[in-house]
């Protein structure tokens, strides 16, 4: 029996109506979050942190950089709750290791503009967080990616993870993977952008890191190893100090008035206007830099290394004119000046106490008189009182603020100076 055709101008059924949305399970939700909060307790903070958004775009669950967490409702109704709060961690991760802004900085210097290239840096800052998040109640859902699923080794960072792989058959499952531009800093047509509601300000978001990071400091616990590596950068940044240093150097031989001198070699032009008198001209020269390196007994043997590492940078930030810049051990008592041309093995004698005063007068006597003074030291000097007549730049070898070993022993109370305001100080090493 075959079904009738329909009669000419007979009237189509009507199709069955679809079924109703799904609806956002926000109790499992919200259990999977409280679940994760007790299991990673230094990362509470942050999990309440974040405003859920119910929406059917995203595959799973993303995050933007304003701090909300978009959310699938089917994802929610077919997953278990502890694999719900692996979830809910990792999705954190990404906003506290700030994965949106270190993949701005890595597509603007590598070039990485395409949308291959998205998925990469999600999948780098994937096997970032996956090496360590899961477990103690935090079940790894089914097909996230790990540093082992691409034959990588664990415990490295997004950067270095970006280096090692390609698209390819090791990633052909993964193209599905998407947890929002909070993840890889490239946004989605369905992010709320910095307008929508219920974003967090940078401000909030720095206070939500800086609260996360002392419950890590104060409280490590188990917390793995890189969290707290995490929260040490948090409290400390890393800063390029070698770059500081160039260009706080650059910036002193480039400012007005370096490097200038009168010579009466040729009239000045102003001379036309004083008939019968000779006025010198202005004329520039290349500056010239005396780096005073403190080689008292507090400063280290790997710290007097990294200061002819410096002077070698220091060369280079005056355009590689190493007849232009000399070097100055001081302790108590300043040496020989060095030109730096000629003094490839210089002598960093010393091993006494500190006064770099002596270095400074030392160096302002040389002959040609130095334009920019550098000063490489730990700190544990007194200063000149009055300001050289140059620019002066400090590089500052770090100490812990209580440190005793370098204490006069007559006068336990004894503080040294901080370095004064004339000069432009930038912490090394």
């Amino acid at each position: 029996m075959t079904r009738p055709p329909a009669s000419p101008g007979a009237i189509p059924a009507p199709a069955p109506p679809s079924p109703p949305p799904l609806p956002l399970d926000k109790d499992k939700l919200f259990a999977a979050r409280l679940h994760a909060a007790r299991v990673r307790p230094y990362l509470a903070t942050a999990l309440f942190a974040l405003h859920t958004v119910e929406s059917r775009d995203v595959p799973t669950m993303a995050v933007d950089r304003y701090w909300r967490c978009y959310v699938s409702p089917g994802f929610v109704a077919r997953t278990p709750v502890e694999e719900l709060a692996g979830v809910w961690v990792h999705e954190v991760s990404h906003l506290l290791r700030d994965h949106h802004g270190r993949s701005d900085r890595v597509a603007r210097e590598r070039g990485l503009t395409g949308a291959g290239d998205g998925l990469r840096m999600n999948i780098a800052a994937d096997c970032e967080i996956n090496d360590d998040v899961y477990g103690d109640g935090l079940v790894r859902p089914e097909g996230a990616v790990r540093p082992q699923t691409l034959a990588l080794e664990p415990g490295e960072l997004m950067e270095d993870y970006l280096r090692q792989f390609r698209l390819g058959p090791r990633t052909a499952d993964l193209s599905w993977l998407d947890c929002g531009s909070g993840a890889d800093g490239r946004e989605r047509d369905w992010d709320l952008g910095p307008e929508g509601a219920h974003g967090l300000s940078a401000q909030e978001r720095d206070a939500v890191r800086f609260r996360v990071a002392q419950g890590l400091k104060g409280r490590p616990g188990k917390a793995p190893k890189g969290w707290q590596r995490w929260a040490d950068e948090v409290f400390h940044p890393p800063q390029p100090w070698r770059e500081l240093l160039g260009a706080a150097v650059r910036s002193a031989v480039s400012g007005p008035g370096v490097g200038e001198d009168y010579t009466y070699g040729r009239p000045a032009r102003r001379s036309a206007g004083v008939p019968g008198v000779v006025l010198p001209a202005l004329r520039s020269r290349p500056p010239r830099v005396a780096v005073i390196v403190d080689t008292s007994g507090s400063v280290s043997d790997a710290e007097l290394g990294s200061a002819l590492l410096e002077v070698a940078a220091i060369a280079h930030a005056v355009g590689g004119r190493r007849d232009l810049v000399s070097v100055l051990p001081c302790d108590a008592s300043a040496r020989i000046v060095h030109p730096l041309c000629t003094g490839e093995g210089i002598p960093l004698l010393g091993g006494g106490g500190t006064d770099l005063r002596t270095g400074f007068a030392r160096a302002l006597r040389s002959r040609p008189r130095p334009d920019v003074v550098v000063a490489l030291t730990d700190g544990q000097t007194p200063w000149p009182s009055t300001q050289p007549p140059c620019r002066t730049v400090v590089g500052l070898f770090p100490r812990p603020s209580r440190d005793t070993s370098t204490r006069d022993e007559d006068d336990p109370d004894y503080v040294p100076d901080t370095p004064p305001e004339w000069a432009r100080v930038v912490e090394i090493g």
